[in-house]
């Protein structure tokens, strides 16, 4: 499985290297009960991984979208500023970063986080001088499991139409976007999605956290 010449990694940060999936459920659950609308967590947390611009209509139609979907989204921001403190970076997350570099491999990370919870994720992985970019929301209209988010990293690091990518996440909502972008993707279990239904969706492989993929690196297309 392994490549000549460098790669370019493109790796999720919410949920895949840091540990915020059931967080951002929560802070879906208690946005949208702030509009008078509750839904099950179990059914929001199957979202989580798919751009905060489409959970509304996913969750409850294009009707909740219309009537609610900006309100739900500025209160789900407050929600998540409110548990940034306890979000921490999965286990072996900044060494998984650095043994991709080590390799020689461009690096950035594809998220369709708000803006300043990026940067909350890049100071708590450490990772600003190590990756050579990254994306949040304001960079795109439509988020995973459109490819778009894909698309922009791949610009924001030059790469060229015949680069070797690899795709780096924790939901099926990842493996989705990669898929249409069409890059082969890896997944950890953070997510909290199936083996099943993630290889349904085309993971190529599965591990348990970013440190368990750090020792198999040798296994995958970024060897």
């Amino acid at each position: 499985m392994g490549v000549t010449n460098s790669a370019i990694a493109v790796l999720d940060i919410d949920g895949t290297l840091i540990d915020s999936n059931y967080q951002h459920a929560l802070a879906w659950y208690r946005a949208l009960r702030s509009v008078g609308e509750i839904f099950p967590v179990w059914r929001l947390h199957r979202l989580i991984g798919m751009g905060g611009d489409q959970v509304v209509a996913a969750i409850g139609g294009d009707d909740l979208e219309r009537r609610v979907g900006d309100q739900a989204r500025e209160q789900q921001g407050k929600e998540v500023d409110a548990l940034l403190d306890e979000m921490a970076p999965l286990p072996g997350a900044r060494d998984l970063l650095l043994a991709i570099k080590e390799r020689g491999h461009r690096l950035v990370l594809a998220s369709s986080a708000q803006e300043r919870h990026v940067d909350v994720f890049l100071d708590k992985l450490d990772a600003r001088d190590i990756v050579d970019a990254w994306t949040s929301s304001a960079d795109v209209e439509a988020s995973k499991p459109a490819p778009d988010l894909l698309h922009v990293a791949l610009q924001k690091v030059d790469a060229p139409p015949d680069a070797s990518s690899v795709m780096i996440g924790d939901s099926v909502w990842d493996v989705k976007a990669a898929k249409k972008a069409g890059l082969p993707t890896i997944v950890v279990r953070s997510g909290g999605f199936g083996d099943d239904e993630l290889r349904a969706a085309g993971a190529i492989a599965i591990y348990d956290t970013p440190a368990d993929l750090t020792e198999a690196l040798a296994e995958t297309p970024l060897a």
